[in-house]
């Protein structure tokens, strides 16, 4: 198969027919085989009716339900799971994304070897309230992870399979991908400008708590890509680092005393924070081995309750 679509959705049951139908479209124009695999993130309107009504009309349609609403980087994680396609290709199922830009997206991974390419929404028709936070997280990102890309965030993005296979996102951190991807060794990162259209369809799901949580998740991958394998390189440096300086508190206070026969050493407020220094510095070497334990085994931090499944034949498609 040539090309994987991963659509995550909340809520956009008037846009799936047409989305399906623009895809379609454009793959057999360019005789690209081709899967659509939808990811309902726990709507509460009729999107996993309208998925189903797919399903049963178009064989290279898939939908995936979750049970409850567990966030983008949940949806894409799952959708990366039961991918077929040699070139992977997200988007968001608002129709804000054109599906015009995949033969070329597509182009750029098979001979350009890209190991993935992310769009560039140029000209956005977004919000302001949407458009200034998405410039500094954007400026902001580029600093930190020295790739220079426009728009990290952007939901239209090509990949090898082989990345989106072994890349894993979660929490707010699909707008981080290029990031996670680059630290998980696929350094050649690409962009293109791509057509944003209008939104025609419902409102945008955007809030300011993403702002906050965006902000929160690229401080988590900046340290969990250095350290998650070696925590005890951080607690345990940060943790000897501040018993040093504890000891050392310790150790001329108690010089004073002895050689200088200097009194009342304990209603100084230094021997309070020499004190403090060596208990929290203990308590960071041990929260560094407790963490060495903690990353040598499995993690289940990304198993989501899936109620449904259709269109996947090698899977049981039960609501049990």
């Amino acid at each position: 198969m040539d090309i994987s679509v991963v659509v995550p959705l909340f809520n956009e049951e008037e846009s799936l027919e047409e989305l399906t139908q623009w895809i379609k479209k454009v793959c057999e124009k360019n005789k690209l085989t081709f899967e659509i695999i939808f990811i309902d993130d726990g709507s509460n309107d009729t999107s996993w009716e309208v998925i189903e009504s797919l399903t049963e009309s178009h064989e290279q349609i898939k939908g995936i339900k979750f049970r409850r609403n567990y966030g983008k980087s949940a949806a894409l994680n799952e959708g990366f799971s039961e991918v077929s396609g040699d070139v992977i290709i997200t988007m968001d199922a608002d129709l804000q994304d054109n599906p015009e830009e995949i033969p070329e997206l597509h182009r750029m991974i098979t001979e350009e070897r890209y190991h993935l390419v992310s769009g560039w929404k140029k000209r956005r028709h977004d919000p302001l309230n949407k458009k200034i936070p998405s410039k500094f997280f954007n400026g902001f990102t580029r600093l930190m992870s020295g790739i220079h890309l426009h728009d990290f965030n952007c939901g239209l993005k090509a990949y090898q399979k082989n990345v989106a296979k072994t890349i894993e996102v979660y929490g707010e951190m699909h707008r981080y991908i290029p990031v996670i991807a680059k630290w998980n060794g696929f350094n050649k990162i690409g962009e293109k400008k791509v057509q944003h259209q209008p939104r025609k369809y419902g409102t945008t799901k955007f809030g300011m708590d993403r702002f906050i949580k965006g902000f929160l998740d690229l401080l988590s991958i900046m340290v969990v890509s250095k350290f998650a394998k070696r925590p005890m390189h951080l607690f345990g440096t940060l943790g000897t680092v501040l018993f040093i300086l504890g000891f050392g508190i310790a150790f001329y206070l108690t010089y004073l005393k002895v050689a200088l026969d200097v009194y009342n050493m304990t209603e100084r407020p230094l021997f309070y924070l020499g004190v403090l220094s060596m208990i929290i510095g203990a308590q960071l070497f041990m929260t560094g081995f407790i963490a060495e334990m903690i990353s040598r085994s499995d993690s289940d931090r990304n198993k989501y309750s899936v109620e449904e499944r259709r269109g996947f034949k090698h899977k049981v498609e039960s609501k049990n």
